[in-house]
């Protein structure tokens, strides 16, 4: 019996060509992009309406199509309405925003760094307790905190004053988490340690050895508590009465129920302008920070 008959099965299978993969399909199926044309339509939406709006008088508002401009010079005459209604005193909630966001911002930046970096990199009894403790704070909400904050402002006489205003937000259990993050994976305890054995002292080894290593991580945690403290509206209601220190939202929203709904006063849209004008510092502090914001959780959420 030859084995011409065995061997050419074997011979056949063997020869057979792999099935080749199927290659993936890239870009989205048509549901996935009508679900992102819907969504990006949701999120866009209310934008063109304050965009719009921004033409139109205060009779305009109501008498023509909603998502379409009407004129250019009622644009120049809200802009002009907006900066000296009430003696110009949107000027003045535009820098008390930037008051108690960028102090706000720095504090509690540097507070979170300086108490990331001792849980981090320094073993003392009841360390592992003490940070939980102060994670589980971020589950209380804000408003449980009003009372106590106002009560405490009063007696320390710090109601109606900037100070009530900054020193509650220089408090970021969650900045302190990120940033204990940051320092166990972007500062490594051999080169710490390596820095002792040169002499360094602890706050050079902080300051001048540590930080640049966890820029990320900083930039991070002060674009977060910037937009917070930017977008801050119960804390301010709570402890200061005075318009004048009020910030932008606690000015709008005032304005807003102070408003009349006759065409002679274009209080509404004064209102949607003053509500852009709002927002821009936060879009510039998106695109001017994004690139070390991204990088820093990236960072962050890797451990080496």
């Amino acid at each position: 019996m030859t084995s011409t008959g065995i061997e050419q099965p074997q011979t056949a299978r063997t020869a057979r060509a792999p099935r080749p993969s199927r290659p993936p399909r890239e870009g989205f199926s048509p549901l996935q992009w009508g679900l992102l044309f819907l969504f990006c339509i949701y999120s866009l939406l209310p934008l063109w309406w304050v965009l719009t709006t921004m033409t139109k008088s205060n009779g305009q508002l109501y008498s023509t199509f909603g998502l379409w401009f009407a004129s250019p010079s009622n644009f120049a005459e809200n802009v002009q309405l907006l900066f000296t209604r009430e003696n110009g005193i949107f000027a003045r909630w535009l820098l008390n925003s930037f008051l108690y966001a960028g102090v706000s911002a720095i504090g509690s930046m540097m507070f979170a760094a300086m108490g990331g970096y001792a849980f981090a990199k320094f073993q003392f009894r009841g360390r592992d307790a003490l940070f939980t403790m102060i994670l589980a704070t971020i589950m209380v909400p804000s408003t449980a905190l009003a009372l106590p904050i106002f009560l405490l402002m009063q007696q320390i006489g710090l109601i109606n004053t900037y100070w009530a205003v900054i020193l509650p937000s220089l408090v970021n259990p969650f900045g302190l988490y990120l940033m204990r993050l940051f320092w166990e994976a972007g500062f490594p305890t051999d080169l710490m340690e390596a820095a002792r054995i040169d002499g360094a002292s602890e706050g050079k080894i902080f300051w001048q050895l540590g930080l640049p290593l966890v820029r990320g991580g900083l930039v991070t945690v002060a674009l977060f508590s910037f937009v917070g403290a930017w977008n801050n509206f119960f804390l301010p209601l709570v402890v200061v009465n005075k318009d004048t220190l009020f910030p932008l939202t606690l000015g709008l929203s005032v304005w807003n129920q102070t408003s009349s709904s006759s065409g002679q006063d274009p209080i509404y849209t004064v209102i949607v302008l003053g509500a852009l004008v709002s927002i821009l510092p936060l879009i510039i502090a998106f695109l001017s920070l994004g690139r070390y914001w991204q990088g820093g959780l990236t960072s962050g959420a890797t451990k080496g």
